[in-house]
C-alpha cells in the first residue's frame, strides 16, 4: 500500500517535471522568434487585427479590413502597420471621417499604425495613430514599455 503511493507520487512528479521542461522549450521558441509574424489564416492574428478593427471602425465611421504591411509580436505585445480598407475591399472613404481635411490637403499617410497588448487572454489596443505623417511610433518601446524588437525603428 505505501508502495503504491510512493509510486504515485514519483509518477505525478515526472508528469510535472515534464511538463515544465515542456513550457521552457515553448518559452525559448518564443525568445528567439521575437518577434514573429502570425499566419494569416492563424487565430492569434484573427484576434489581434479584430481586436484593432473595434476602435478603427468607430473612428472611421465606416467598416473596414486591413491590408498588412507589417505586424510583429512579442513577449505579449504587438505591433501592426496597416492600410485601411472598405469592408469590400476598397479605398476607404475618409471624407466622411474626421480626416477628410487631412486627406484633401495631401496631410495624411493613409496608414493604421497600432500597438497591442495581450492581457488575460485577450488583445487590447494600448494606443494607435491613423493618418500619420510621420513615423508614430518612435517612441513607443520606451512609452509603452513595449519590446523594441516590434518597431522596424525605435529610440
Amino acid at each position: 500500500m505505501r508502495r503504491m503511493r510512493w509510486i504515485r507520487v514519483l509518477m505525478i512528479t515526472i508528469s510535472a517535471l515534464a511538463a515544465l521542461q515542456l513550457g521552457e522549450r515553448v518559452q525559448t521558441a518564443h525568445a528567439v522568434d521575437c518577434p514573429y509574424t502570425p499566419g494569416v489564416s492563424t487565430s492569434e492574428r484573427k484576434a489581434i487585427l479584430n481586436a484593432l478593427r473595434k476602435p478603427i471602425v468607430r473612428e472611421l465611421g465606416q467598416g473596414v479590413r486591413f491590408v498588412i504591411e507589417r505586424l510583429s509580436v512579442c513577449r505579449g505585445w504587438a505591433f501592426v502597420e496597416a492600410t485601411p480598407q472598405s469592408s469590400t475591399g476598397e479605398a476607404v472613404d475618409w471624407s466622411i471621417s474626421s480626416y477628410a481635411d487631412a486627406v484633401k490637403h495631401d496631410a495624411c499617410g493613409g496608414y493604421v499604425h497600432a500597438l497591442l497588448v495581450r492581457r488575460s487572454g485577450q488583445w487590447r489596443v494600448r494606443h494607435y495613430q491613423i493618418c500619420a505623417t510621420d513615423v508614430p511610433y518612435v517612441s513607443w518601446a520606451k512609452e509603452f514599455g513595449a519590446p523594441t524588437q516590434l518597431f522596424p525603428y525605435s529610440e
